[in-house]
Order: C-alpha cells, then structure tokens, then sequence
C-alpha cells in the first residue's frame, strides 16, 4: 500500500492507474479510523479496482470552540488497519499542501446547509464541500463512498456533484453500529464509561420512533414528541435538534410520504455526537 503525502505525487498515480483502465473507489476519511470507514473501504473494493482512501482533519469544517486540536490522529495506526483491508493508496496531505499560503478559493452548497448540522455549526459544510471538492478533484475517483450517519453530509456532497457536473458517482452505505447501537464515531473515544452508556439513547429514541413509524404513525411532530422525551430522561444528554425532514431535500413536512430522515444531534457531556434514521412513507 503506497501512502502519499503530494498532490502531483497522487495525481500522477491516479493518471497512471487510468491509463490501465482501473476504476477508482475513494473513500475520504479524517483519520482514527473504525469499523465503519473500514466498512466503506471494502465496499470500495468489491466496486471498484483501485482503492484510495484520504486521511486529512479538515480544519475548515472546525467551528470556533470545537474539537480540531483535540481530534485524534494516529497516521501509522490508521494506515495500518487500511492496508488490512485491502487500500491501495492512503493520501494524507499536510494542511500547508492543501491551504497553501494566499489560498482563497472555496465552494459553498445553499438550502441544504442552512438546517440541522448547519444551522448548528455555521460554516462546517462550507468547510466539507470544499475540501471534498479538492479531494474529488485530485483523487479523479469513479465511485466516492460515504456513510448513512452523516446522512445530510451525503445529500450536500451529491449537490455539488450533480450542479458541479462533477465526473463521479457518490454511494450511501448504511450506517455502522456497535453491537449495542451506538453509531460508530471517532468521537467515541472521548466519551467516559458512564457517558457512553448515556449516549445509547440516541439510537434507542430512534428505535422507537421508528417502531411508531411501523405502527402507521405519520406525523413528524408525534415522532419528534416520542425522541425528544427518552432523550430529556437521560440527565447526562443535552439536544441540540431532534428533526423531520424530507430526503434529500431537508424539507419540513407535515406528513410523512416517500423517504423521510429523522435525525438528531446531542450533547453528551460535552462530546456532541449525531445519528438519524431513514423511513420510508
């Protein structure tokens, strides 16, 4: 497995990779890797025939007060538990090869952004496309894979793409979960014992929105009443938002008809941490 830390270096190997009449799966990544980017490695690999994935901690996706100096990163862990699943390149770009100096160039998706995670943090998803839309550009991929939990991430990301006319197609893969239900997060780690028993409710309240959701109920308010009270319960837990939306629009609806997100972002402790469920009306 080759690890690059140049731009020329991977457009190069990317061109020469082309010129074989490989495809290339891409996998964007922030390091601290668990099994659910690894999960998305190998879904790159049974779609495509050359793996890339990227390892940068984005610091234009960081709000003021947020966690970019504390993020973990382990570089040689990481390339280590890519190369067990078969990448084939690990790019891992310092921040100056990125944002060199005078660097002033950025690329923003409207509507989208303006509600749930972005609403929250202003200027993350400014942050994301940007960076992405540089990884897209460098990494030349066929196939880019992301996961359900940044589920409003992934509908922002096949925007761009599709106003862009960006060369690629973005696949959504389910999301990871611990044998508990937890989502999986590199934020994980920072939870103590007593607050990652704390942070089950996410899934739990979700579990159970989603069963009044079998049971026939179609109401977003109903659902948001039923998420909102089993989080309220939990002393430990703080809501940032419990939403309805539409997919992929993200827009408020009174009834619930075709596909539908329930998401939701909470504070444990002070470790801010997000999940959502897809129903189908």
């Amino acid at each position: 497995m080759l690890i690059i830390n140049s731009i020329l270096e991977m457009k190069a190997l990317v061109k020469d990779i082309r010129q074989k009449g490989k495809t290339v799966g891409f996998v964007p990544t922030m390091g601290y890797l668990h099994e659910g980017h690894l999960t998305l490695m190998r879904e790159a690999k049974k779609k495509t025939e050359f793996v890339v994935t990227s390892i940068f901690v984005n610091p234009l996706q960081f709000g003021v007060g947020e966690d970019y100096e504390e993020y973990p990163r382990d570089i040689t862990r990481d390339s280590c538990m890519a190369r067990e699943v078969g990448v084939d390149a690990v790019f891992a770009p310092t921040i100056r090869e990125m944002y060199p100096n005078g660097y002033a160039t950025f690329v923003e998706v409207e509507k989208l952004t303006d509600k749930l995670c972005g609403k929250s943090r202003p200027g993350h998803f400014r942050g994301v496309t940007t960076v992405v839309a540089k990884l897209f550009n460098i990494v030349q991929p066929d196939i880019a894979f992301f996961g359900q939990k940044d589920a409003q991430q992934a509908a922002v990301l096949q925007q761009m793409a599709a106003d862009l006319n960006m060369n690629l197609a973005i696949e959504v893969v389910p999301t990871v979960r611990e044998v508990d239900g937890l989502a999986m997060s590199s934020r994980n780690t920072y939870l103590s014992r007593e607050e990652r028993k704390a942070a089950l409710v996410l899934s739990e309240s979700l579990k159970a929105a989603g069963k009044l959701f079998a049971s026939g109920e179609r109401s977003p308010g109903v659902l948001k009443d039923k998420i909102t009270g089993m989080i309220n319960r939990e002393p430990l837990a703080r809501i940032d938002y419990v939403e309805v939306c539409t997919l992929p629009g993200l827009e408020e609806t009174e009834r619930l008809e075709g596909q539908n997100l329930i998401a939701l972002a909470v504070f444990i402790g002070s470790i801010r941490l997000i999940d959502n469920l897809i129903v189908e009306g």
